[in-house]
């Protein structure tokens, strides 16, 4: 079923829902056993126009016109058990593709994309996790009802335990302006810390574990989770001695002239059975082969800071930063070793659209020389190569505009990208690419 045909049943079927669909009015009771339930589904369709490639690779970013959607559709389900305890299941249905099967842009215009190949729709159990959270005090602060949070409130120091199936971008890098791509800003590299490669499988999710700790000045946490077989790949390695992923956050609020904010500091390391760029090269200088040099010895570690920052009213500022050694391949996010941002983001309220939204920001990833090196020598990863490499920073432009189409439940988004040196290479665009994101939420 093509996923145009899939999107038209679910808007039909999900307008007359929401007439009636109401704010769920469960008490903050631990005796009270009803579920609580959220929906979203985000259709993000985009255009890329042609630009300059003298030449293309395996992993090239078109050079022609070019057009690709993606539509996926989640039911966040959860339910309370014991005291401070909750149990969660998220059903997904997934399909389309990004331009040019999301590769050739390593910082990838399309945060909705997986590369999986097959753009038919695909049902799947994207989280299933058991969340414990331990109040340590008896103040109360509050929390909200949407998706997989049944409890509305907890203490101001608390202790969280999540363990199961999750996605590790829904613990760690948050952002109030630029973290989630249903209603943010669209580009991998402004979602998340480009140069941290998070663990997950194609689809962006993971089994493990997170730790929290919260309090009033502070909250730090921790997590430790599995990787894949493969890079990019969805089957997740089970050898966990060998082959797994340990990231810890420091996450404290701060005040600039009176003005909430947050500032982050993350650090990570992970073993896989990763392939050497040095090696591969060394092996086969004409055409080298990351995947030939594959050992479950092989590590990267790297490090990201993520600040937000009011500004004013209805004005919020973020930017962030991080690296990785860049010795040995990537194996799950995206190929970038380095990489900064920075964006305002502006609440519709200033010109009497509360519930409408804005954004501008711009991303600049680079490459280790290691990777730098394979690249140049005729080298393929999962999501860049183009057969020959004259080196630049790519540098990607995304200004967005979300606008509140009907009740607090259906959003329209228009999006343009402005792309230079698509995959990090000079002699290839710049690339323009516009695009529509619809979402429906309750």
């Amino acid at each position: 079923m093509k996923v145009s045909n899939i999107f038209a049943y679910l808007v039909t079927l999900l307008i007359g829902f929401e007439a009636t669909a109401q704010e769920s009015t469960i008490p903050d009771s631990t005796t009270n056993f009803n579920p609580n339930f959220h929906f979203q589904l985000t259709s993000v369709s985009q255009y890329h126009f042609a630009m300059n490639a003298p030449y293309t690779g395996n992993n090239s970013l078109g050079k022609g016109d070019e057009s690709a959607s993606t539509l996926t559709a989640t039911i966040f389900w959860g339910t309370k058990l014991w005291k401070g305890a909750g149990l969660y299941i998220n059903p997904e249905v997934a399909g389309g593709s990004g331009i040019s099967s999301a590769k050739g842009i390593a910082a990838f215009t399309n945060g909705e994309a997986f590369r999986v190949g097959d753009p038919e729709p695909k049902i799947y159990v994207a989280r299933m996790f058991l969340k414990q959270i331990i109040n340590l005090d008896d103040t109360q602060e509050y929390i909200g009802s949407g998706p997989n949070e049944v409890y509305k409130s907890r203490a101001k120091e608390y202790l969280m335990v999540v363990v199961g199936k999750f996605s590790i971008a829904d613990y760690f890098d948050n952002n109030a302006y630029s973290h989630d791509p249903r209603s943010q800003f669209l580009n991998w590299g402004l979602m998340s810390n480009g140069a941290w490669d998070y663990p997950a499988n194609v689809r962006g999710y993971t089994w493990g574990v997170v730790l929290e700790y919260g309090n009033e000045k502070y909250k730090v946490r921790g997590a430790t989770t599995l990787v894949p077989k493969d890079a990019n790949g969805n089957d997740l390695d089970l050898n966990v001695g060998q082959a797994n992923s340990s990231v810890i956050e420091f996450e404290k609020p701060i005040q600039l002239a009176k003005r909430s904010g947050k500032i982050r500091l993350l650090g990570f390391y992970t073993q896989a059975r990763m392939g050497n760029y040095n090696l591969s090269v060394q092996l086969n200088p004409a055409a080298p082969d990351i995947t030939s040099t594959r050992l479950y010895s092989r590590s990267k570690y790297g490090f990201g800071i993520n600040l937000e920052q009011e500004i004013g009213n209805g004005i919020g500022l973020f930017a962030r930063a991080s690296w990785n050694d860049g010795k040995n391949e990537t194996w799950a996010f995206t190929e970038i070793d380095r990489s900064a941002s920075a964006g305002l983001g502006f609440q519709g309220e200033r010109w009497k659209r509360k519930n409408d939204y804005a954004g501008v920001a711009t991303v600049v990833s680079t490459l280790s020389p290691e990777h730098s090196r394979y690249l140049a020598s005729g080298g393929y990863g999962f999501i860049v190569g183009d057969g020959s490499l004259n080196e630049g920073a790519e540098c990607v432009t995304e200004l967005f505009y979300r606008a509140n189409i009907f009740s607090d439940s259906f959003y329209a988004t228009a999006n343009y990208q402005f792309v230079v040196n698509p995959g990090f290479n000079k002699d290839r665009g710049p690339a323009h690419v516009v695009g529509l994101r619809v979402h429906i939420e309750f």
